[in-house]
């Protein structure tokens, strides 16, 4: 009798495969080191199970290293090997936090394919409560108004002026600063919120 071993081994790796296929971004962040320093840094291919990372410190092969990566959060994993300008790490995750990661790099992927602009699909309106508060890069805590807000950004009225590519939190949500306007600034979030939270993550209201 014939037995289908052949056939039964290789498909789950063929599936493992797919999993953690790498996909071409561009997306910027900060790691932190082992002995806690932290840096600037620029991830240019991704998969649910490691990265590559363009990075001022490279750190030491098997150290810890703590990522925070736009669009997709916080990344633990250790330094894999050491290249010029950079590091490859590995990803350490749950099955159910590679599966939302594969989620959101095929969601890069397509957006780059179909080159979605960033934020302009995404309508604007006022937030009923317009208060919010505001961490600068600083750790100051302040109050500021909404102007206007998206699922991808927000328009705030504030007397403080953070350099464009700061760093600031709206609320509950993460962003960085892009443009200045005349009475504040304008912040585009670092991962998409959902257009029926959004409200609620940045003003509580």
């Amino acid at each position: 009798m014939a037995l289908p071993q052949t056939k039964a081994a290789i498909l789950p790796l063929s599936k493992e495969r797919r999993r953690f296929q790498r996909v071409r971004v561009n997306l910027l962040g900060r790691y932190m080191l082992a002995d806690r320093r932290e840096f600037p840094c620029q991830v240019t291919d991704m998969s649910p199970g490691g990265m590559a990372v363009i990075a001022p410190v490279s750190g030491q092969n098997g150290e810890r290293v703590i990522a925070y990566v736009d669009h997709v959060g916080r990344l633990e994993g250790v330094i894999a090997r050491q290249f010029l300008n950079g590091f490859a790490m590995t990803v350490s995750a749950t099955t159910r936090k590679r599966d939302k990661l594969a989620a959101q790099l095929t969601w890069l992927a397509n957006r780059h394919i179909l080159n979605l602009p960033e934020d302009r699909r995404h309508g604007r309106f006022t937030p009923r409560n317009p208060s919010a508060r505001l961490i600068l890069p600083n750790g100051l805590n302040v109050a500021c108004r909404v102007i206007d807000l998206s699922a991808s950004g927000t328009a705030l009225k504030s007397d403080q002026r953070p350099e464009i590519g700061a760093l600031v939190t709206v609320g509950q949500v993460t962003g960085r600063v892009v443009r200045q306007l005349e009475e504040g600034f304008a912040v585009e979030f670092t991962r998409l919120q959902h257009p029926d939270f959004v409200e609620e993550n940045v003003t509580g209201g």
